[in-house]
């Protein structure tokens, strides 16, 4: 088999017209991937993501995180001139995607169905907060949002039924993003094949739903009587424990796992405790073992116990702060992270692309906004008389020259 020498989505072209977190990260995936991403943005404001967060230069760190590799074309979908654009572009495109409520775009002239007929071939995505039908569906979301209405910060409650607590990370979003970029790639596929273009729908609640039910949702899954259920769950099996100058996650599934958990805590009685002698057992009896656990890890450093619980194929790591993710030895010597140059906000540090396709890092700085209106609009054929008539309307606008 030969070497691949280009990424596998090279010659696609991705319209994307979403903003915030879910579709811009989806699109960041197909980027990556090596397709010709185009970021729509309205003139002036441009994404609001730009504007949240850490930032430097103008940019905001989560917007160059799931910005790079891509275009940006400033242009007002408010006005004619600036739908007509949009509409020129889409006829160059393989894949279209937004994430407004349902309705929005069609009001505009940009929804599935027009751009659809208008062409066939078409891969159009829409991520939504609900959906397009149910009583939510005209609602606006944002993550905090899908994470009470799923269940998701109920999960993380302290204790079962207590205060619900929130992930501290736009999670939703992101599974969203993940189940879109994978969609998308199956319906490139599909239309390769000969099935045409298609309209993928997909909300943020239905993929959080679907991303929580193999097992945060256990309890729901199973309908009617006859269910049998764990003494424990969870928050007793998958713990981290205190050490004596931090804590370490330690997880022992297999008999051969708990046998290294054995050596490590050096107690025999627990060894031959009958209560651990079987998965289903240490199960049952899990935070009787946290306990035993918790003893001997709190009298070692985290580098000792990681150290002693490694040797003995357990699995096992360090709990970190954020910060020393970045000088941690796996991720350092397997390169999970670079650092590059932004043209505006300086020196930045990112990870590589989830997936190694063996052709190299594709690894452009996010876009200013307008950046790359003028390329744009030349490609599908906009004459440099009628481009300065539309900076001078407003229309479209440039990056900013600083």
């Amino acid at each position: 088999m030969s070497e691949p020498t280009k990424p596998p989505l090279a010659g696609v072209r991705v319209i994307d017209a979403s903003r915030m977190l879910s579709g811009p990260l989806a699109t960041c995936i197909l980027a990556d991937q090596g397709a010709d991403v185009i970021k729509i943005e309205p003139p002036g404001s441009g994404d609001l993501l730009r504007h949240m967060g850490y930032s430097r230069g103008a940019i905001s760190a989560i917007f160059a995180t799931v910005n790079r590799n891509k275009r940006s074309l400033a242009v007002d979908l408010r006005q004619p001139r600036g739908r007509r654009l949009v509409d020129l572009l889409v006829a160059s495109a393989d894949v279209f995607v937004q994430n407004f409520r349902p309705g929005v775009m069609r009001d505009v002239g940009l929804g599935a169905e027009r751009l659809c007929a208008r062409h066939p071939e078409l891969v159009y995505a829409s991520i939504s907060g609900f959906g397009r039908s149910g009583p939510y569906a005209d609602h606006p979301a944002y993550d905090v949002v899908i994470q009470a209405l799923s269940g998701m910060s109920g999960l993380q409650a302290v204790a079962p039924g207590g205060a619900p607590v929130l992930v501290q990370t736009v999670v939703c979003d992101k599974v969203a993003a993940l189940h879109a970029a994978q969609a998308i790639c199956a319906a490139l596929f599909a239309r390769e094949r000969g099935s045409g273009g298609r309209h993928l729908e997909l909300s943020l609640l239905g993929a959080t739903l679907a991303f929580l039910w193999p097992d945060g949702m256990q309890e729901q899954t199973f309908v009617g009587d006859g269910i049998q259920a764990p003494s424990t769950g969870i928050r007793d099996v998958a713990q981290i424990h205190p050490t004596r100058d931090g804590f370490v996650a330690v997880m022992a599934v297999s008999d051969e796992q708990f046998q290294g958990l054995v050596r490590v805590l050096g107690s025999e009685s627990l060894e031959r405790d009958a209560r651990f002698a079987t998965l289903a057992g240490r199960l049952e009896h899990a935070r009787e073992l946290a306990d035993a656990m918790r003893g001997v890890l709190v009298g070692l450093s985290t580098s000792e116990a990681c150290a002693r619980l490694r040797e003995h194929a357990v699995p096992a790591a360090p709990a970190l702060q954020p910060d020393a993710v970045l000088s941690d030895a796996h991720v350092v010597e397997a390169r999970l992270l670079t650092e590059f140059e932004h043209p505006h906000a300086g020196p930045m540090r990112t990870p590589r692309a989830a997936v190694d396709f063996g052709v190299g890092d594709r690894l452009e700085p996010a876009p200013m906004l307008g950046q790359h209106t003028a390329d744009v609009l030349t490609e599908i054929g906009i004459a440099r008389s009628e481009l300065d008539a539309l900076l001078r309307d407003g229309i479209v606008a440039l990056a900013d020259a600083r």
